[in-house]
């Protein structure tokens, strides 16, 4: 293979974009934290299997997931739940809302990278989390959403341990 310039180690393939890193404090919860050190270590894991199967094609995107998740580790912030305020929606809450007509439901304010609204964990970015925040039971707030905005009343505000 003459003349055909090989990728440096730890560059991206040609053609495979890089993962786009936020523009937000990466604030992440002790349980965002271990999950962000478990990526890594998995990544990491896999790496190893491709290199010694010699699978380039697969080895370019999981370096390129590697560098994202090491880069979300280093740049992550722990926040503490135990400083967190107990009578206040805050990041790391775990929010019980009521909407007329419609049985309650709970949201975990969380990092982007543990937002998984299936598990009801919202990022603390998202606008749900935005009209949540500093919030106390009892106040009702404001989602505004694209397709229409939807009053909320926060029922409880609960702080799970580490």
């Amino acid at each position: 293979r003459a003349f055909v310039k090989e990728p440096d180690e730890g560059a991206p393939a040609e053609g495979l974009p890089e993962r786009p890193l936020s523009e937000h404090p990466n604030y992440v919860t002790p349980a965002g934290l271990r999950q962000l050190e478990a990526r890594v270590g998995e990544l990491e894991r896999r790496r190893l299997e491709l290199l010694d199967d010699d699978l380039d094609g697969e080895l370019a995107y999981v370096d390129r997931d590697l560098r994202y998740y090491a880069a979300r580790l280093e740049s992550a912030i722990p926040v503490a739940m135990a400083r967190q305020p107990r009578r206040e929606v805050a990041f790391g809450a775990v929010v019980t809302v009521s909407q007329s007509g419609q049985p309650d439901r709970a949201f975990a304010i969380v990092g982007e990278d543990e937002a998984d609204l299936a598990h009801g964990k919202i990022s603390y970015v998202s606008p749900l989390a935005e009209a949540l925040l500093g919030a106390r039971v009892g106040k009702t707030v404001l989602w505004r959403r694209p397709v229409g905005n939807l009053e909320l009343t926060v029922e409880a505000i609960d702080y799970p341990e580490g």
